[in-house]
């Protein structure tokens, strides 16, 4: 029997416009759905009609989860990899789905999607031409200041995510280690409510001393400049 086809499928990060015609194809034609949330999911799906399976797949259980969906791919049944919002295989579990497939021989096709990575990045005003991302900078303290130290002499813009309970505490550490630059912060893109708010990281810090964060946050830091 022929192994079926692994679909990476990129969704909405906010807005449900912000999705392909061949993304909703390939979402109705597979046999299943593997997603991150599957609730967030459902409401893509529901919102375009579409009935097709789904299957939870998530940091907690993708070591778990995988064999069994690899088993599928053998068996002819073709997947479709779906993260919470955005590009599956970025700063997500599809990534290890991904790795395990291509050892495995299993086609991968990616179907494109938005990425918030790139939409930040576009809208700072910051160079774009040479870039590093560098997904979430960690839960704990000692995480987020080494993962920063290391980044403190890259002269090339950097793009981080961070879940906004942390954007207080990660203002200042990125101004002790980095220096006051220029920052800009992406918050709920392509969402009714999108921000973003460009300044110094000091004058960051005072815009949310003011006012609560809330909402999924995409930093885009300025690089360390040449002087």
């Amino acid at each position: 029997m022929e192994n079926g086809v692994l679909y990476p499928v990129g969704t909405p990060i906010g807005n449900l416009k912000d999705i392909s015609l061949r993304a909703l194809q390939i979402l109705k034609e597979v046999n299943l759905i593997a997603c991150e949330d599957t609730r967030h999911t459902r409401k893509l799906l529901s919102h375009y009609d579409i009935h097709t399976p789904l299957t939870s797949f998530y940091e907690q259980n993708q070591l778990k989860k995988t064999p069994y969906l690899i088993r599928c791919l053998k068996g002819g049944e073709d997947i479709a990899l779906v993260s919470k919002a955005g590009m599956p295989g970025i700063s997500d579990p599809g990534s290890h789905l991904i790795k395990e497939a291509v050892k495995e021989g299993i086609k991968i096709v990616p179907i494109p999607g938005p990425t918030a990575l790139a939409v930040g990045l576009v809208a700072s005003g910051l160079p774009t031409g040479s870039f590093v991302f560098e997904g979430f900078l960690g839960r704990r303290k000692a995480e987020r200041v080494k993962k920063l130290s290391q980044l403190k002499d890259e002269k090339r813009t950097i793009v981080l995510y961070e879940a906004p309970h942390r954007i207080r505490k990660i203002l200042p550490e990125i101004r002790k280690i980095m220096g006051d630059r220029y920052i800009a912060i992406g918050r709920e893109l392509t969402k009714k409510f999108e921000e973003i708010i460009r300044g110094k990281v000091s004058e960051v810090e005072v815009v949310f001393e003011k006012k609560e964060p809330r909402g999924e946050f995409t930093l885009i830091i300025e690089g360390k400049s040449g002087e």
